[in-house]
């Protein structure tokens, strides 16, 4: 008898569980099923933005606008294979080594070595893939793949050969290349202008960069740039009016928005100010940073000038004054927008996009002499 119900007991509780088992892979299939949809749904929103952006972009001419590129992960050892054992260092960044990886066929890839003794954690590893999945746009370093594997963080990006524009204008073996015309510069803004328009206005949800500066900008050419490395971006809110709280303090020296510095509040108009900082780099060729005075102090005089020869005074001597007066007029007041203290009354980046190509549209002989 005790058997019995034994057997009995034991064969309901079989049914529970098998009838539960049911009911959670009818649950997983739903979900499933709804994760399929909203997946095919983003991917139609990128194919929708990709072809505005497309649309926007016609003149630039970039073959990264029509190729689309497969993501995965790696194993260890495929990414040992390609960068034979991390041999060619190429990179440098806050927490992370950049190496020279081949792919085969003659392509080329960047993988960065996310390092926790450079204050690397796999926390900010994984924000920074859960961003760069997120986004797609010409003017934005590409994801090609990534691993997690055996204690490493590693993520293999497109590779841009041409080094940065801080080397580009900074370092010996740039200079060495010649200056950088006007008309080049006023086109690598333009371009990563567009970059943080699409990340402010384009993405979804909204990204925050947190980091524009001219080391994080690569060159594809001497007219064309990617801005690059994006793990300190922070996600934000189509309601730029919306409650929030203080963060840590993240960005470099000289670029760092006085707002944000002030209140520990970040928003887009956290990046507006550092590129306002990019294009007072691009306007003198001088640094961020000189000495332990910010560029946008070190000119400041200068920029709120309207004497165009007070403003000349502070052009890159380089240039020896080749360049369109009318288009450093608008660069100059872009700077100064972007930099006031108030962020609400800075422009958005769709607007100082539309503010540098409408003037290079109006000045078809780009580089005249003073």
């Amino acid at each position: 008898m005790g058997s019995g119900l034994f057997a009995m007991h034991t064969s309901s509780s079989e049914n529970m569980w098998i009838g539960g088992a049911l009911v959670l892979i009818m649950v997983l299939t739903i979900l499933l099923r709804k994760l399929g949809f909203c997946v095919d749904s983003k991917a139609k929103a990128r194919s929708l933005a990709k072809a505005q952006v497309s649309q926007d972009h016609k003149d630039i001419g970039l073959s990264s606008l029509t190729s689309a590129k497969s993501i995965r992960t790696y194993a260890l050892e495929e990414i040992k294979v390609a960068t034979r054992d991390f041999r060619i260092r190429i990179g440098v960044g806050a927490t992370s080594y950049v190496y020279l990886a081949e792919l085969g066929d003659g392509r080329f890839g960047a993988v960065k070595r996310v390092m926790e003794e450079r204050g690397g954690c796999q926390k900010m590893f994984l924000d920074e893939v859960s961003i760069l999945l997120r986004i797609c746009h010409p003017n934005l370093v590409g994801l090609l793949g990534f691993c997690l594997d055996k204690g490493e963080q590693l993520l293999l990006l497109e590779y841009i050969p041409n080094k940065s524009l801080f080397d580009r204008l900074h370092t010996h073996k740039g200079k060495l290349s010649g200056c950088l015309s006007w008309s080049s510069r006023l086109s690598i803004a333009l371009d990563i202008a567009y970059a943080l328009d699409y990340l402010h206005s384009v993405a979804d949800p909204p990204v925050i960069h947190r980091d524009v500066k001219s080391s994080n900008i690569l060159l594809i050419n001497d007219d064309h740039a990617k801005l690059a490395d994006f793990g300190l971006c922070k996600l934000g809110h189509h309601d730029a009016f919306s409650v929030q709280t203080p963060t840590i303090i993240r960005g470099s020296l000289g670029y760092v928005d006085t707002n944000y510095l002030n209140t520990g509040l970040v928003s887009p108009k956290s990046d507006v100010y550092s590129f306002g900082v990019l294009l007072l780099e691009l306007i003198t060729g001088m640094k961020s940073l000189q000495g332990s005075v910010t560029l946008a102090e070190w000119t400041s005089e200068c920029r709120k000038h309207e004497d165009v020869e007070v403003m000349m005074g502070m052009l890159d001597p380089k240039l020896n004054g080749q360049v369109n007066v009318e288009e450093l007029r608008v660069l100059v007041h872009v700077a100064n927008m972007a930099l006031l203290e108030n962020s609400m009354a800075r422009p958005n980046m769709a607007e100082i996009a539309y503010k540098i190509s409408s003037c290079m549209e109006h000045s078809p002989e780009a580089d005249l002499p003073v």
